[in-house]
């Protein structure tokens, strides 16, 4: 079992870097079978890129270090709630599960009605991800 503290810890250590950069203060890791294998720091403004939120960071480096494959039934945390742009690309990733700890609002990806993370609509991405909220590491 995953220690998602630890984790999570790591997620505020990288949102600390980007808020130093002058980004919204987002970290987010992936980690499949205990290893983190990928990291991202918000970097939207920096690379002047809407694209470029932390969670798409950590799944591009896991894609680009390790291949697409590995991210299948990995373990995405963030120190936010990932927003739509964000959980589209988890599900395309078909990444198992995802632990958060502070909601962003009608923009997050388990808001209705635009809950992409969390829908079960959309057949092709197979299953839902198992989503978890663990409130208090801010």
């Amino acid at each position: 079992m995953e220690d998602h503290t630890f984790y999570l810890n790591r997620c505020l250590e990288l949102a600390q870097i980007a808020a130093g950069e002058g980004e919204s203060a987002v970290g987010c890791v992936i980690v499949k079978d205990g290893i983190i294998i990928g990291e991202g720091t918000e970097q939207s403004r920096r690379l002047k890129d809407v694209t470029r939120h932390a969670e798409v960071v950590a799944v591009l480096d896991a894609v680009h270090t390790h291949g697409a494959d590995l991210c299948e039934g990995a373990t995405l945390y963030s120190n936010v709630e990932p927003c739509i742009l964000c959980s589209y690309v988890i599900r395309h990733y078909m990444i198992a599960h995802v632990v958060f700890s502070n909601y962003c609002g009608e923009l997050g990806g388990t808001a209705q009605p635009f809950n992409v993370l969390t829908t079960d609509v959309i057949k092709k991405w197979g299953s839902v991800p198992l989503v978890e909220v663990l409130p208090g590491n801010k």
